[in-house]
């Protein structure tokens, strides 16, 4: 089959994505689906993949994809063949059947992860167990593929963990990647009041024209004292944060009293400095969120089907120029989801 192929380990990753035509066709287990692959779209996770994961032993060639949609060709034993024909859409963490932390589920060890634990959706075909997928009839494609893993994780943060309320202020740092944007769908539909940071100036004129209230350019210095005086001095009651090291203090020095820090990952690095007498002086929480449950999922890909929410994508690329995919993300230059079109 087709597949956007990661052929060895190493930074840059770019160099390293070949287009096969003779990649095997991946087998149909129990209790999963074959799906015809019309679109994937891109993760930071497909970087990690190429790059190499600290404590996981990956083996190459192999293909990464988190996020897909299309058609299932066929099912495996002890799968109804009514799925035949139907478009889906996947969730891509397997959540495993005894959760290591009790009380918390899905958490890290509990799950195997399409596109990177086994082989993904950035392919002509794909398989995943019948229990992840989401039957979503004539939604587009495209704008299934590019919903999936980053609206379920933001979802899993704002909602589930931080428990967002319509009217609240939220912050949400690097807009542009794939869970920022996603973060400020989610809390615009809530009609919350929302401050985003970036690098560039262009990005936040963007993440402007799309709905945020507020920007705040990320010159390397703290900025937490530019949105205390955006929210009058209050600060913010949810932090949505996926860069971690860098930001981290400045997350924090943000927030109103009694204010939430949710974190779904840490990009610049996971060693952050924090400040402890802040934390307990003002009452504030710092969480941690993984990904997310199928009833959370099935929550969020309501909105998407009802037409609530529309995902922010940057690009979508031809399956045969999928290297220009890696090229775009490697370089940070997106905002919102690059997607690659396989039909």
């Amino acid at each position: 089959m087709k597949a956007a192929v990661i052929s060895k380990q190493g930074t840059p990753v770019t160099p390293n994505i070949r287009v096969v035509d003779d990649f095997p066709d991946p087998e149909v287990g129990p209790g999963e689906a074959l799906i015809r692959t019309e679109a994937s779209a891109m993760n930071h996770m497909d970087l990690w993949v190429g790059m190499g994961l600290p404590g996981l032993d990956l083996d190459y060639p192999r293909i990464s994809g988190s996020d897909g949609a299309g058609i299932i060709e066929a099912v495996g034993a002890g799968v109804d063949e009514s799925w035949i024909g139907k478009r889906v859409m996947l969730n891509a963490a397997i959540t495993q059947p005894e959760p290591d932390l009790p009380g918390v589920s899905p958490s890290p060890l509990d799950i195997i992860l399409i596109g990177e634990h086994v082989n993904g959706t950035n392919a002509a075909t794909f398989v995943a167990p019948v229990t992840n997928l989401i039957d979503i009839g004539e939604t587009d494609p495209i704008d299934a593929a590019a919903f999936g893993l980053t609206h379920l994780t933001a979802w899993r943060m704002l909602w589930s963990r931080a428990q967002i309320k319509p009217g609240q202020w939220v912050l949400i740092t690097g807009i542009g990647g794939g869970v920022a944007t996603a973060a400020l769908n989610i809390a615009k539909h809530l009609g919350c009041h929302t401050i985003v940071t970036s690098r560039s100036e262009a990005k936040l004129e963007k993440a402007k024209s799309i709905g945020a209230d507020h920007g705040v350019l990320d010159t390397g210095e703290d900025w937490s004292r530019q949105v205390r005086t955006i929210t009058g001095k209050r600060g913010v009651d949810i932090c949505a944060d996926s860069i971690g090291k860098v930001v981290h203090m400045s997350c924090v020095k943000s927030l109103a009293r009694g204010g939430t820090f949710v974190t779904c990952g840490c990009t610049s690095g996971p060693t952050a400095t924090t400040d402890l007498a802040r934390v307990f002086w003002n009452q504030l929480n710092l969480i941690g969120s993984t990904m997310g449950s199928m009833e959370e999922f099935r929550q969020v890909v309501a909105l998407l089907r009802n037409g609530a929410i529309k995902p922010v994508i940057d690009c979508v690329i031809d399956a045969d120029e999928a290297p220009k995919a890696w090229e775009r993300l490697e370089a940070a230059e997106q905002f919102g989801k690059i997607v690659i079109r396989w039909e």
